[in-house]
Protein backbone atom coordinates (compact mmCIF):
# COMPACT_ATOMS: atom_id res chain seq x y z
CA UNK A 1 0.00 0.00 0.00
CA UNK A 2 2.40 3.29 -1.24
CA UNK A 3 2.89 5.76 1.32
CA UNK A 4 0.28 4.97 4.01
CA UNK A 5 -0.36 2.14 6.40
CA UNK A 6 -3.35 1.10 8.38
CA UNK A 7 -2.89 3.85 11.15
CA UNK A 8 -2.48 6.59 8.34
CA UNK A 9 -5.61 4.94 7.06
CA UNK A 10 -7.53 5.92 9.75
CA UNK A 11 -5.99 9.07 10.80
CA UNK A 12 -7.29 10.35 7.31
CA UNK A 13 -10.27 9.79 7.17
CA UNK A 14 -11.33 10.93 10.97
CA UNK A 15 -9.73 14.66 9.68
CA UNK A 16 -12.10 13.53 6.98
CA UNK A 17 -14.94 13.05 9.19
CA UNK A 18 -13.65 16.69 11.54
CA UNK A 19 -13.88 18.67 8.25
CA UNK A 20 -17.26 17.97 7.17
CA UNK A 21 -19.10 17.66 10.44
CA UNK A 22 -17.45 20.95 11.45
CA UNK A 23 -18.84 22.47 7.90
CA UNK A 24 -15.67 23.54 6.78
CA UNK A 25 -15.02 24.95 2.95
CA UNK A 26 -15.90 21.79 0.41
CA UNK A 27 -12.10 22.35 -0.73
CA UNK A 28 -10.86 20.86 2.47
CA UNK A 29 -13.12 17.49 2.35
CA UNK A 30 -12.51 16.67 -1.43
CA UNK A 31 -8.48 17.60 -0.76
CA UNK A 32 -8.43 14.97 1.52
CA UNK A 33 -10.73 12.36 -0.53
CA UNK A 34 -8.57 12.98 -2.70
CA UNK A 35 -5.46 11.98 -1.22
CA UNK A 36 -7.49 8.88 0.12
CA UNK A 37 -8.23 7.46 -3.75
CA UNK A 38 -4.28 8.58 -4.73
CA UNK A 39 -2.35 7.09 -1.91
CA UNK A 40 -4.52 4.36 -0.05
CA UNK A 41 -5.03 0.75 -1.32
CA UNK A 42 -6.20 -0.76 1.57
CA UNK A 43 -6.78 -4.51 2.29
CA UNK A 44 -10.34 -5.77 3.42
CA UNK A 45 -8.87 -6.24 6.95
CA UNK A 46 -7.89 -2.60 7.03
CA UNK A 47 -11.06 -1.47 6.16
CA UNK A 48 -13.03 -3.93 8.70
CA UNK A 49 -10.54 -2.76 11.29
CA UNK A 50 -10.80 1.06 10.58
CA UNK A 51 -14.29 0.94 9.05
CA UNK A 52 -13.30 3.56 6.77
CA UNK A 53 -15.54 2.15 4.26
CA UNK A 54 -18.59 2.78 6.08
CA UNK A 55 -17.61 6.82 6.65
CA UNK A 56 -16.82 7.61 3.63
CA UNK A 57 -19.78 5.57 1.95
CA UNK A 58 -22.02 7.47 4.17
CA UNK A 59 -20.81 11.08 2.53
CA UNK A 60 -22.08 9.37 -0.85
CA UNK A 61 -25.11 11.17 0.20
CA UNK A 62 -24.06 14.38 1.35
CA UNK A 63 -25.41 17.94 -0.15
CA UNK A 64 -22.56 19.03 -1.72
CA UNK A 65 -22.55 17.13 -5.26
CA UNK A 66 -19.12 17.13 -5.90
CA UNK A 67 -18.17 15.53 -2.12
CA UNK A 68 -20.78 12.85 -3.03
CA UNK A 69 -19.18 12.05 -6.58
CA UNK A 70 -15.41 11.93 -5.09
CA UNK A 71 -16.66 9.49 -1.83
CA UNK A 72 -18.48 7.37 -4.80
CA UNK A 73 -15.45 6.92 -7.24
CA UNK A 74 -13.20 6.11 -4.04
CA UNK A 75 -15.87 3.34 -2.49
CA UNK A 76 -15.97 1.95 -6.06
CA UNK A 77 -12.24 1.85 -5.70
CA UNK A 78 -11.72 0.17 -2.89
CA UNK A 79 -14.39 -2.08 -3.87
CA UNK A 80 -12.72 -3.05 -7.04
CA UNK A 81 -9.30 -3.71 -4.32
CA UNK A 82 -11.00 -6.00 -2.15
CA UNK A 83 -12.64 -8.06 -5.24
CA UNK A 84 -9.16 -8.18 -6.74
CA UNK A 85 -7.70 -9.20 -3.02
CA UNK A 86 -10.75 -12.13 -3.01
CA UNK A 87 -9.89 -13.52 -6.55
CA UNK A 88 -5.98 -13.29 -6.23
CA UNK A 89 -6.70 -15.25 -2.91
CA UNK A 90 -8.98 -18.11 -4.46
CA UNK A 91 -6.76 -17.86 -6.87
CA UNK A 92 -3.51 -18.86 -4.89
CA UNK A 93 -5.59 -21.21 -3.29
CA UNK A 94 -6.67 -23.21 -6.30
CA UNK A 95 -2.44 -23.07 -7.55
CA UNK A 96 -1.35 -24.65 -4.23
CA UNK A 97 -3.63 -27.55 -4.59
CA UNK A 98 -3.06 -30.40 -6.83
CA UNK A 99 -5.82 -30.88 -9.40
CA UNK A 100 -7.92 -33.94 -8.90
CA UNK A 101 -9.24 -36.35 -11.62
CA UNK A 102 -12.67 -36.18 -13.06
CA UNK A 103 -13.65 -39.66 -11.13
CA UNK A 104 -11.97 -38.67 -7.65
CA UNK A 105 -13.82 -39.58 -4.64
CA UNK A 106 -15.67 -36.49 -2.79
CA UNK A 107 -13.57 -33.26 -2.05
CA UNK A 108 -12.73 -33.07 1.31
CA UNK A 109 -14.61 -30.75 3.33
CA UNK A 110 -12.00 -29.13 5.08
CA UNK A 111 -10.03 -28.12 2.25
CA UNK A 112 -13.19 -26.95 0.71
CA UNK A 113 -13.16 -24.59 3.92
CA UNK A 114 -9.41 -23.62 3.63
CA UNK A 115 -10.10 -22.16 -0.19
CA UNK A 116 -13.38 -20.68 0.56
CA UNK A 117 -11.59 -18.68 3.31
CA UNK A 118 -8.43 -17.58 1.72
CA UNK A 119 -6.05 -17.00 4.24
CA UNK A 120 -8.55 -17.10 7.24
CA UNK A 121 -8.13 -20.01 8.89
CA UNK A 122 -10.50 -21.32 12.20
CA UNK A 123 -7.81 -21.12 15.16
CA UNK A 124 -6.30 -24.04 16.76
CA UNK A 125 -5.95 -24.57 20.49
CA UNK A 126 -7.73 -24.13 23.90
CA UNK A 127 -10.13 -21.19 22.91
CA UNK A 128 -10.61 -20.45 26.93
CA UNK A 129 -7.14 -19.54 26.62
CA UNK A 130 -7.78 -16.94 24.19
CA UNK A 131 -6.14 -13.16 24.50
CA UNK A 132 -4.85 -11.05 22.20
CA UNK A 133 -1.20 -11.37 22.92
CA UNK A 134 -1.00 -15.26 23.11
CA UNK A 135 -3.11 -15.00 19.97
CA UNK A 136 0.09 -12.38 18.25
CA UNK A 137 -2.06 -10.46 17.59
CA UNK A 138 -1.91 -6.09 17.95
CA UNK A 139 -4.11 -3.80 19.69
CA UNK A 140 -2.44 -0.86 18.54
CA UNK A 141 -4.95 0.31 15.90
CA UNK A 142 -5.35 3.79 17.50
CA UNK A 143 -3.07 6.99 18.51
CA UNK A 144 -4.79 6.41 22.13
CA UNK A 145 -3.05 4.10 24.44
CA UNK A 146 -6.98 3.92 26.74
CA UNK A 147 -8.29 2.79 23.23
CA UNK A 148 -6.22 0.26 22.44
CA UNK A 149 -5.91 -1.54 25.59
CA UNK A 150 -10.07 -1.40 25.22
CA UNK A 151 -9.92 -3.20 22.05
CA UNK A 152 -7.71 -5.53 23.61
CA UNK A 153 -10.27 -6.15 25.99
CA UNK A 154 -13.17 -6.57 23.75
CA UNK A 155 -11.26 -9.29 21.64
CA UNK A 156 -10.00 -11.44 24.45
CA UNK A 157 -13.83 -11.12 25.17
CA UNK A 158 -14.90 -12.10 21.97
CA UNK A 159 -12.19 -14.85 21.55
CA UNK A 160 -12.96 -16.71 24.70
CA UNK A 161 -14.22 -19.85 23.62
CA UNK A 162 -14.28 -19.14 20.16
CA UNK A 163 -12.63 -20.45 16.75
CA UNK A 164 -12.89 -17.45 14.61
CA UNK A 165 -9.92 -16.57 12.64
CA UNK A 166 -7.58 -13.58 14.58
CA UNK A 167 -8.46 -11.40 11.82
CA UNK A 168 -12.50 -11.86 11.84
CA UNK A 169 -11.67 -11.25 15.40
CA UNK A 170 -9.68 -8.27 15.85
CA UNK A 171 -12.15 -6.50 13.24
CA UNK A 172 -14.86 -7.00 15.29
CA UNK A 173 -13.31 -6.15 18.50
CA UNK A 174 -12.17 -2.80 16.72
CA UNK A 175 -15.71 -2.37 15.28
CA UNK A 176 -17.36 -2.72 18.51
CA UNK A 177 -14.57 -0.31 20.50
CA UNK A 178 -15.41 2.76 17.64
CA UNK A 179 -19.31 2.44 18.25
CA UNK A 180 -18.47 2.76 22.11
CA UNK A 181 -16.04 6.01 21.21
CA UNK A 182 -18.49 7.40 19.35
CA UNK A 183 -21.88 6.71 20.77
CA UNK A 184 -19.99 7.86 24.66
CA UNK A 185 -18.65 10.89 23.25
CA UNK A 186 -14.93 9.59 23.77
CA UNK A 187 -12.52 8.38 26.61
CA UNK A 188 -15.00 9.14 29.31
CA UNK A 189 -16.39 7.21 32.16
CA UNK A 190 -19.16 5.75 30.65
CA UNK A 191 -17.09 4.15 27.59
CA UNK A 192 -14.68 2.81 30.08
CA UNK A 193 -17.27 1.16 32.53
CA UNK A 194 -19.41 0.21 28.84
CA UNK A 195 -16.23 -1.33 27.81
CA UNK A 196 -15.76 -3.38 31.13
CA UNK A 197 -19.31 -4.15 31.58
CA UNK A 198 -19.00 -5.74 27.61
CA UNK A 199 -15.60 -7.66 28.46
CA UNK A 200 -17.77 -8.95 31.89
CA UNK A 201 -20.67 -10.09 29.70
CA UNK A 202 -18.66 -12.01 27.24
CA UNK A 203 -16.54 -13.74 29.79
CA UNK A 204 -19.95 -14.89 31.55
CA UNK A 205 -19.41 -18.50 31.40
CA UNK A 206 -23.25 -18.74 31.51
CA UNK A 207 -23.70 -16.45 29.35
CA UNK A 208 -22.17 -18.77 26.19
CA UNK A 209 -24.26 -17.07 22.66
CA UNK A 210 -23.47 -13.49 23.34
CA UNK A 211 -19.98 -13.49 22.20
CA UNK A 212 -21.12 -16.01 18.87
CA UNK A 213 -24.35 -13.60 17.83
CA UNK A 214 -21.61 -10.43 18.08
CA UNK A 215 -18.71 -12.31 15.89
CA UNK A 216 -21.87 -13.33 13.52
CA UNK A 217 -23.50 -10.16 13.52
CA UNK A 218 -26.52 -10.79 14.67
CA UNK A 219 -25.76 -8.10 16.98
CA UNK A 220 -24.33 -5.12 15.78
CA UNK A 221 -21.65 -3.35 17.51
CA UNK A 222 -23.85 -0.56 17.53
CA UNK A 223 -26.39 -2.20 18.89
CA UNK A 224 -24.25 -4.38 21.19
CA UNK A 225 -23.03 -1.22 22.86
CA UNK A 226 -26.50 0.27 23.77
CA UNK A 227 -28.05 -3.19 25.10
CA UNK A 228 -28.36 -2.64 28.67
CA UNK A 229 -27.01 -5.13 31.35
CA UNK A 230 -30.04 -6.79 31.37
CA UNK A 231 -30.89 -7.22 28.09
CA UNK A 232 -27.03 -8.77 28.02
CA UNK A 233 -27.87 -11.34 30.29
CA UNK A 234 -28.52 -14.46 28.60
CA UNK A 235 -31.70 -16.53 29.08
CA UNK A 236 -30.44 -18.76 31.97
CA UNK A 237 -28.99 -15.81 33.61
CA UNK A 238 -32.31 -14.18 34.21
CA UNK A 239 -34.19 -17.48 34.86
CA UNK A 240 -31.08 -17.70 37.93
CA UNK A 241 -31.51 -14.49 39.25
CA UNK A 242 -35.48 -14.80 39.32
CA UNK A 243 -34.67 -18.13 41.03
CA UNK A 244 -32.60 -16.35 43.31
CA UNK A 245 -34.70 -13.63 44.42
CA UNK A 246 -37.86 -15.58 44.82
CA UNK A 247 -35.18 -17.00 47.35
CA UNK A 248 -34.31 -14.67 48.87
CA UNK A 249 -37.93 -13.72 49.44
CA UNK A 250 -38.47 -15.98 51.24
CA UNK A 251 -35.72 -15.73 53.54
CA UNK A 252 -36.92 -11.72 54.64
CA UNK A 253 -40.36 -13.15 55.50
CA UNK A 254 -39.43 -13.67 59.13
CA UNK A 255 -42.45 -15.54 60.45
CA UNK A 256 -44.67 -13.65 62.96
CA UNK A 257 -44.24 -15.19 66.62
CA UNK A 258 -47.11 -17.92 67.88
CA UNK A 259 -49.31 -15.24 69.72
CA UNK A 260 -50.11 -16.68 73.61
CA UNK A 261 -53.86 -16.73 75.15
CA UNK A 262 -53.88 -15.05 78.33
CA UNK A 263 -56.29 -15.24 81.19
CA UNK A 264 -55.61 -12.38 83.45
CA UNK A 265 -55.59 -9.73 80.75
CA UNK A 266 -58.85 -7.74 79.93
CA UNK A 267 -60.05 -5.82 76.90
CA UNK A 268 -61.01 -2.36 77.46
CA UNK A 269 -64.02 -2.59 75.02
CA UNK A 270 -65.94 -6.26 75.72
CA UNK A 271 -64.53 -6.74 79.66
CA UNK A 272 -63.73 -9.85 78.11
CA UNK A 273 -60.76 -12.27 79.85
CA UNK A 274 -59.91 -13.54 76.13
CA UNK A 275 -56.37 -11.83 74.93
CA UNK A 276 -54.05 -12.86 73.24
CA UNK A 277 -50.54 -11.18 72.69
CA UNK A 278 -46.96 -11.14 71.34
CA UNK A 279 -44.12 -8.95 72.73
CA UNK A 280 -41.25 -7.38 70.69
CA UNK A 281 -38.31 -5.15 71.59
CA UNK A 282 -39.05 -2.61 68.95
CA UNK A 283 -36.86 0.91 71.04
CA UNK A 284 -33.23 -0.10 72.56
CA UNK A 285 -32.19 -3.14 74.35
CA UNK A 286 -32.84 -0.93 77.92
CA UNK A 287 -36.05 -0.63 77.35
CA UNK A 288 -38.75 -2.77 78.41
CA UNK A 289 -40.44 -4.74 75.44
CA UNK A 290 -43.87 -3.49 73.67
CA UNK A 291 -46.88 -5.69 74.44
CA UNK A 292 -48.76 -6.51 71.37
CA UNK A 293 -52.48 -7.29 72.34
CA UNK A 294 -55.54 -8.76 70.49
CA UNK A 295 -59.16 -9.35 71.61
CA UNK A 296 -59.97 -13.18 70.75
CA UNK A 297 -63.77 -11.56 71.73
CA UNK A 298 -64.40 -8.45 69.49
CA UNK A 299 -61.07 -7.84 67.84
CA UNK A 300 -59.97 -5.20 69.93
CA UNK A 301 -56.08 -4.67 69.59
CA UNK A 302 -53.75 -2.20 71.71
CA UNK A 303 -50.56 -1.78 72.86
CA UNK A 304 -48.57 -1.00 76.26
CA UNK A 305 -44.71 -1.65 77.48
Amino acid sequence: MPGMDQRELESRVKALTKVVAANEPPENALKLLETLKKDASPTEEMLRATRAGVFVGKLRSNPNKEIARAASELVIKWKKLVEQEKNSKLQKAKMGSPSAPAAASPPNPSSNASSAGGAKKAFKGDPEKRKFDTDGVSIKRTESNVRNQCIGLIYNGLAYRSIESETDVIARAVAVEHAAFTTLKGETPEYKKKIRSLFTNLKNKSNRDLGKQVMAGDISPEKFVNMTDEELKSEDQRKMELELEKENMKKAQVPMAEKSISDSLECGKCKKKRVSYTQAQTRSADEPMTTFCECMNCGNRWKFS
